[in-house]
């Protein structure tokens, strides 16, 4: 189970998968299902994510645990150690043992939530850096386990945000540190420059070490806004040459740059594997809890492919939707991966004859149905069970009624979805650094300073909140009036939408999807408002005057305190498309569920936040207040033929 182990023994080309625990318990149950189904593809092992300041800690260690039991698969648990106490870590290594896992990737991670920096230097803690990790599993669970560390091609981002210039030959000493202490593996940040890794490999086995797995951290391209969030939050540059790939006419079409990124991580993959001449044999594919792109990428690259050997399937009859048992005992997965079957099979075929020396492959197609992938029991090299992935989309949850792989990681999207919520399932973060978090926002001392900071967001002056990174969106401008109008009010808006009745897909301010569609949506909002404000200032009474069939709020505050006019687990669909030879697509979602996992959120943004300023200073003490005393409130407009009366209402 040692990942270093299976490594030195792995003669070809593996690659490993990284999740993270999901925000809602449907999202978890289907993360199992979809994790079962990537187990198909062979990984040499899976990471599961440890949240900033431990903030996912049990969540982590109960998904790890039944992965660990469940999947027949080394499990590696990120572990951050930040000034963390000695019991904290003792108890999560023990819970580890007695779950059967024995990889840790050790991190420095950041402080817990509701800490400032100031209060964590000056405790006495024998954990302040990755190394102290590292060094502490190695001295006081001598052989237990394998430990693994990461590494940046191109420089620690947290050196940048300080004003100071990325450089990995920066960091190259403190990595030779941690490589010292006793790590046994290393997996990169994600990084899309292959240039820039090439030349941090030749560094790496010249000045830390030739023995040790280097392990490249690769993220698929779900949607090229994701796509540029990810590269941007983990100051990882994008090549020209790949940017060129996704003009603005398609960046609204996921599906189209789906494919494309695609073809982009297979080009990397390759360059990679053949440019070291296969030292570099292992990639980490950072699946944000999503499935298509990565089977793609490993079903059509002529290195990964040959990870996939091919079987007979003796059962002639179609998949169902449902697992089931064949008369072998042979797991047949419906899959969700939506491409097909022989196409994709036959492509793989000739790219690996082109490609490699691999001859005499076959395999049985039977319906839409064949065996990709042969799992081994760990640790013992012989066959224990093959698994049947059905390369075509079955029903319900699982199958072509979800619409996840479409439309994910977003926090407005299918709270039953495992990648629902943040981009990576770290936590709640203010996404920059202290010096450009200063710069942006400077420090506030009263209420009027917060309102103007969201009203310079909207205005442009500023490009992120602490809440939203990803800047305003091109329809914002159609109610940035009335938005700075209830910015002035007191009422601080994170995200919102005009309405639209039917506009063309290709439409440059509302327009997303496959081209030749009609897109529709409500108006809605979401802001942070002062609790007298909401209860004693009228606000709520007034929404009340209008019905839940024009108008329909969620409510909460920081203790929890959930108020709604619609009933329990409702859910407003609020925008939707209609697309030639497709189902209706129901994009935006705004939901009890995911309303409810975003405001543990949002609360907690402004504690990290408040972190930035010592104790007691005016500016901490503001934040926390505003932590306190403000709602967060989501209104959804249900007349989109009247798209004015949402604002005028607010406004009024």
């Amino acid at each position: 189970m040692s990942i270093r182990e299976l490594y030195d023994a792995k003669e070809g080309p593996t690659l490993s998968l990284e999740f993270f625990p999901p925000k809602t318990e449907a999202g978890k149950q289907n993360l199992l299902d979809r994790m079962q189904r990537m187990s198909a593809l062979d990984p040499l092992f899976i990471t599961v994510t440890w949240g900033a300041g431990g903030t996912t800690a049990e969540k982590t260690l109960e998904l790890a645990s039944l992965a660990q039991k469940n999947l027949n698969l080394p499990v590696c648990m990120h572990l951050t150690c930040t000034n963390m106490e000695k019991h904290i870590i003792d108890d999560a290594l023990m819970k580890c043992k007695i779950s059967g896992i024995r990889n840790i990737l050790a991190l420095r991670g950041d402080p817990p939530i509701g800490q400032d920096w100031s209060d964590l230097e000056a405790a006495n803690s024998e954990f302040k850096h990755a190394v102290d990790l590292v060094r502490y599993i190695k001295t006081h669970h001598s052989g237990e386990f394998c430990v693994g560390v990461a590494a940046y091609p191109e420089g620690h981002c947290e050196g940048e945000a300080e004003g100071y210039e990325q450089d990995p030959l920066k960091d190259l000493p403190f990595l030779r540190e941690k490589i010292d202490a006793g790590a046994d593996f290393v997996i990169t940040q994600l990084f899309y420059d292959v240039e820039k890794f090439l030349s941090f490999e030749v560094l790496f086995r010249e000045q830390v070490s030739s023995e040790i797995p280097l392990i490249p951290g690769l993220m698929p391209i779900n949607s090229f806004l994701l796509f540029n969030r990810a590269a941007k939050l983990s100051h990882a540059s994008i090549p020209q040459s790949i940017l060129q790939k996704f003009p603005p006419e398609i960046q609204s079409d996921d599906d189209t740059v789906k494919s494309i990124g695609i073809e982009v991580l297979i080009d990397i993959i390759e360059r990679i594997y053949n440019s070291t001449s296969g030292r570099i044999k292992c990639f980490h594919f950072y699946t944000l809890n999503l499935e298509k792109a990565v089977a793609k990428i490993v079903a059509n690259s002529p290195t990964l492919c040959n990870t996939l050997e091919e079987g007979e399937d003796e059962n002639e009859e179609a998949a169902t939707s449902e697992p089931e048992q064949d008369k072998e005992g042979d797991i047949v997965l419906e899959d969700a991966l939506g491409v097909n079957v022989k196409n994709l099979i036959n492509e793989s075929r000739k790219r690996r004859r082109q490609s490699s020396n691999v001859s005499n492959i076959s395999s049985e197609l039977t319906s839409n149905r064949v065996i990709i992938g042969q799992r081994t029991q760990q640790g013992v090299g012989t066959p224990s069970r093959k698994v049947v992935v059905s390369i075509s989309q079955g029903s319900g949850t699982l199958g072509q009624n979800a619409t996840w792989d479409e439309f994910p990681n977003g926090r407005f999207g299918d709270s039953r979805s495992p990648a629902f919520g943040e981009i990576d399932g770290y936590g709640p973060t203010i996404k920059v650094g202290n010096k450009k978090a200063y710069e942006l926002w400077g420090s506030p001392q009263k209420i009027k300073d917060l309102q103007m900071i969201f009203i310079k967001y909207l205005e442009g002056s500023i490009d992120s909140l602490p809440w939203c990174d990803l800047g305003l969106s091109a329809e914002t401008a159609l109610i940035q009036e009335e938005l700075i109008q209830l910015n002035d009010r007191g009422l601080l808006t994170l995200a919102s939408q005009p309405a639209t009745n039917g506009s063309c897909s290709t439409d440059k301010i509302f327009g997303w999807g496959p081209a030749n569609g009609v897109v529709y949506q409500k108006a809605f909002v979401e802001m942070f408002v002062p609790r007298y404000m909401w209860e004693n200032g009228g606000m709520k009474r007034k929404l009340e005057q209008y019905g839940r069939a024009k108008l329909t709020y969620y409510v909460t505050d920081s203790r929890g305190n959930f108020e709604t006019n619609l009933k329990p687990n409702s859910s407003n669909v609020v925008t939707w498309g209609v697309f030639s030879d497709s189902q209706v697509v129901q994009s935006t979602i705004v939901s009890e569920d995911s309303f409810k996992a975003w405001s543990d959120e949002a609360f907690s943004i402004w504690l990290e936040w408040a972190k930035l300023f010592p104790r007691n200073t005016p500016t901490n003490s503001l934040l926390r207040q505003a932590h306190q005393e403000y709602c967060l409130a989501s209104i959804v407009h249900h007349d989109y033929i009247n798209p004015d009366e949402l604002w005028e209402i607010l406004l009024a």
